[in-house]
């Protein structure tokens, strides 16, 4: 069963599509509390290409890659990918009278409960809605 966050963003669509998929905005915004950071993001939005984040603690103690391959893309509406360790993602983005409605769902990993890979996704979404919204 996948885990559903979502989010409704206060900006054009095609300003929630370019903030999403460049790699200059993805640096700002893709990562879940103020002690996180991610520093190199690159983007190849195509099916069949590829993408990695790096997230790292800003003291250095920790970092990590988050990668994967495309599998679907439908600009300004869909969005698929498989992760590297091979869990599925569907993000879908819809215009509505309120905003653009993001809706991400993600199949969960094993190490940490669903409820904490919940907040964490949707700490991300709601980073995200904020850097749009303010820039």
């Amino acid at each position: 069963i996948m885990i559903t966050v979502q989010n409704k963003i206060n900006a054009s669509i095609d300003k929630v599509w370019e903030f999403w998929t460049l790699p200059e905005h993805i640096t700002k915004w893709s990562f879940a509390s103020p002690e996180w950071h991610t520093p190199y993001a690159e983007n190849d939005v195509r099916e069949g290409g590829k993408f990695k984040s790096t997230m790292a603690a800003k003291d250095g103690s920790m970092s990590f890659d988050f990668g994967g391959e495309y599998t679907l893309i439908e600009k300004n509406k869909a969005i698929e990918y498989v992760l590297e360790d091979g869990r599925k993602v569907e993000i879908t983005f819809a215009e509505t009278p309120n905003g653009i409605e993001l809706i991400q769902k993600f199949d969960p990993e094993t190490q940490n409960p669903e409820n904490f890979q919940q907040q964490g996704w949707q700490a991300i979404l709601d980073n995200f809605k904020s850097y749009v919204e303010k820039n």
